[in-house]
């Protein structure tokens, strides 16, 4: 089975799914940050960063259609008998 997989080989999805995670550490940091100033009693930042914070829900949107986009890929491989 091992000669039938292909390794360090990108697929056409891999790209995205590592966009998408990059955008979601973005996001998961800027909320870390934004959520900071509630446990340390000082003001609020501006609603621009919380406006930041939805870039870990689109970073998940996008790794997760990268990871469709390279499902349907090996589909239509194995459909049509290429490798």
């Amino acid at each position: 089975m091992r000669d039938k997989t292909q390794a360090n080989s990108a697929g056409p999805g891999d790209g995205m799914v590592r966009t998408g995670a990059i955008v979601f550490f973005v996001g998961a940091v800027a909320t870390l940050v934004t959520v900071a100033p509630l446990f340390l009693g000082t003001d609020p930042f501006p609603s621009i960063a919380y406006a930041v914070c939805m870039l870990m829900g689109v970073g998940f949107l996008i790794a997760m259609a990268g990871v469709l986009r390279g499902i349907a890929f090996q589909r239509r491989q194995a459909r049509s008998g290429t490798t």
